[in-house]
């Protein structure tokens, strides 16, 4: 039997479909030992999304965008986070998606994106796929503020920060945003090495 064989969906129940769909799945679970077992679990569905970090190898900079997020909020923490760029794919390539995200979060054109990673944050929950990418970038690649889009409900800050003080915020828990933490990982390994 294959891994796939091992699971029989019983059943899906939209608990919510207002902004994106919330589910409880049942279904029966083949054990390793021959046992099944019957098992809930609750998926958020929310697509995939693309991010990019932005460096500068000669200036030894990375751009990260500073914004509101309710979850951390809610978390007891201020709720602004630093992060990379980034947006839901919605329906369009990875790497166009993290151009855009680029111009419209950070105010930077980008040319040549180079992916780094694509990843499930929570596959536990949410069967969401983020495609990592980087990108060189210099001062004159500036092409607006940046700040978001208002109708998004976006009021972004761009932040140009050294990649070590980056790195040395990612330690000390300022940065705690899984996809940036692994962005400026890759960067330090195999960018700015």
């Amino acid at each position: 039997m294959s891994r796939r064989e091992r699971i029989r969906i019983l059943s899906v129940d939209t608990l919510s479909a207002q902004q994106r769909r919330l589910e409880r799945q049942t279904f029966e679970y083949a054990r390793e030992d021959g046992a099944t077992q019957v098992l809930d679990r609750e998926i958020y569905h929310v697509g995939d999304g693309a991010a990019v970090l932005l460096y500068d190898l000669a200036r030894r900079t990375v751009i990260l965008v500073d914004q509101f997020r309710l979850p951390a909020y809610l978390r007891g923490e201020s709720g602004w986070m630093l992060e990379v760029p980034a947006g839901f794919v919605d329906g369009i390539s990875p790497e166009v998606r993290a151009r855009e995200e680029a111009a419209e979060e950070a105010g930077y054109r980008v040319g040549e994106v180079r992916q780094a990673f694509k990843a499930l944050m929570i596959p536990g929950c949410i069967p969401h796929l983020v495609y990592g990418f980087v990108a060189p970038y210099t001062p004159d690649d500036r092409i607006g503020n940046g700040g978001g889009l208002i109708q998004e409900g976006e009021d972004i800050t761009v932040v140009e920060l050294d990649i070590d003080r980056a790195l040395d915020m990612v330690a000390s828990g300022e940065i705690t945003d899984a996809k940036t933490i692994m962005l400026l990982q890759h960067v330090a390994l195999h960018v700015f090495r």
